[in-house]
């Protein structure tokens, strides 16, 4: 009997190791995922576990302002988080139920129950995965800075609004516990960052309160905790026209409200921690975890700015595991943990939030030297996307007003580039130069640039130094061919680039005959 072959070895005597196409590979060369480090780790569950307690309340808050039971925003706020953490494009963004999600569904659950605003949420999931393969995270590149500026410190306004609730018609105690965690969270990384300044504000004034029996609002005020995991739920409504007639439009509002403000989020978070995201693989990631939410009986939702403000600016979270931790630890300290929780005093989170709110305006954009030297355009898209979003209180109003506003305001800006000037009569024929940007703002005005009447019989325009960009501008080249003509004069257009060339020549002629 023959004798198998040694395994070949390397010149350091370690076994060669091939993988099954035969590719030697040495074991020392393999690396630890970053996230595994002791280090990291401790910073993305610490973090994890500082979003989780901020997520509560929130929580809470919103399924009452959806018109549910507040179980219903607290799995939602689960699923959404440990969903989020493997299918986003964002790592460290966090999911959950959102304000402006459940402002879109209250009348539905108002109006039909809560079965119907389950299948909102499920279709709504389903719309926002067929928009994200469709490709509408390409549209980001179209919201100009000062929106994404006026997003920001609305979002940051809106944090500090929600708030104050909180603050009114509170014993002066409870300003006293929000100065004292404000000044925790605001001191303590001067003297270390071991620990979230924000878990040790919530600790140190949750212990405060319950040694010295301070009557203060508590979490537990804010709603009952749920007892059990969250289950499986299919809505018990009839599979009919008559259905999708009532869940459709709601949720085309859940899938354009959610996408838009989780990809606006992505984009921060791009700008914060200076990396890229998949802005596609984020847009059907919500979508599939709001489908997920809503076979548990979530009532689904977004991204979260003000917690993942906390997540990656306060924590200084890089990683999935944070938003992964965010949801697990949610569930431990609601199930395991929930009479402790109960205790924590709204004053704790207050102070977290505010200072999320503080940290995340752009207050650079408001100095008085930067709007000196900022054109009146600028800041005042950025001004009517605060302005909206504030009196709304929802994030897409503001946003596709500023984009509208932004838009126009461009338009109008660039209308007056293009320019017609009209050379002396040489041999008997006018030459025009026309120059500039050519679309339906600025080819409005061409007609009227040029003397039909006194113009010599051969007319000659030169657009070496312009562009055509749209039907408008064929349209009105028409119609000044169609003028020249009925005064009896020809007139010949030349110059015109390649790709102009190709535009005019497929259109000119077919646009109808309104000159």
């Amino acid at each position: 009997m023959s004798t198998p072959a040694a395994s070949p070895r390397t010149s350091t005597g370690v076994p060669e190791v091939t993988n099954r196409f035969g590719t030697p590979w040495d074991p020392r060369s393999w690396r630890r995922p970053e996230w595994l480090s002791p280090k990291v780790m401790r910073t993305e569950l610490l973090a994890g576990l500082v979003v989780a307690l901020a997520l509560i309340p929130e929580a809470i808050s919103f399924s009452i302002i959806a018109g549910v039971d507040p179980r219903v925003g607290l799995f939602a706020s689960f699923t959404m988080a440990v969903a989020i953490a493997f299918l986003g494009g964002r790592p460290a963004m966090i999911s959950a139920a959102t304000a402006a999600v459940a402002l879109v569904v209250a009348p539905l659950a108002r109006d039909y129950g809560l079965d119907y605003l389950i299948a909102a949420v499920i279709l709504g999931g389903i719309f926002q995965v067929v928009l994200a393969l469709l490709g509408v995270a390409k549209l980001m590149r179209f919201i100009p800075r000062s929106v994404m500026i006026g997003f920001v410190n609305s979002l940051a306004i809106l944090i500090f609004m929600a708030q104050l609730p909180h603050l009114t018609d509170v014993s002066w105690v409870v300003y006293v516990l929000v100065a004292v965690g404000l000044a925790i969270i605001a001191l303590l990384p001067r003297l270390t960052t071991v620990v979230p300044a924000p878990l040790v504000a919530i600790v140190l004034l949750t212990i405060v309160t319950v040694a010295f029996s301070m009557a203060v609002p508590t979490v537990g005020d804010e709603g009952a905790l749920p007892e059990g995991l969250p289950t499986l739920f299919f809505p018990n409504v009839p599979f009919s026209l008559e259905t999708l007639e009532i869940v459709a439009p709601y949720a085309l509002g859940i899938a354009l409200v959610g996408l838009l403000e989780s990809l606006m989020t992505a984009k921060l978070v791009d700008d914060v921690t200076d990396t890229h995201s998949d802005k596609t693989r984020e847009a059907w990631g919500q979508g599939a975890a709001n489908i997920i939410t809503g076979f548990f009986g979530g009532m689904g939702g977004c991204a979260m700015i003000g917690q993942t403000m906390i997540n990656v600016k306060v924590g200084r979270a890089r990683t999935r595991l944070s938003t992964f931790a965010a949801g697990i630890f949610l569930l431990i300290l609601i199930l395991a943990l929930g009479d402790l929780v109960a205790m924590i005093p709204m004053a704790a989170l207050v102070a977290v939030m505010i200072f999320v709110s503080w940290a995340t305006f752009d207050w650079h954009s408001i100095r008085p030297s930067t709007l000196r030297r900022m054109p009146r355009s600028e800041t005042s898209v950025m001004l009517v996307t605060v302005a909206i979003v504030v009196a709304t209180h929802n994030l897409a109003y503001g946003v596709v007003a500023g984009v509208v506003l932004a838009s126009v305001l461009f338009a109008r800006r660039v209308a007056h580039i293009a320019e017609v000037e009209g050379g002396e009569v040489v041999d008997g024929v006018r030459r025009y130069t026309v120059s500039g940007e050519l679309f339906f703002a600025s080819s409005n005005d061409l007609y009227s640039q040029f003397d039909y009447a006194g113009d010599p019989d051969k007319v000659i325009i030169d657009m070496t130094h312009s562009h055509v960009w749209d039907a408008s501008t064929v349209a009105a080249l028409d119609s000044i061919e169609y003028k020249y003509e009925n005064h009896g004069k020809s007139v010949e257009i030349v110059g015109l680039n390649d790709a102009s060339q190709e535009f005019h020549g497929r259109i000119s002629g077919h646009l109808g005959s309104g000159h």
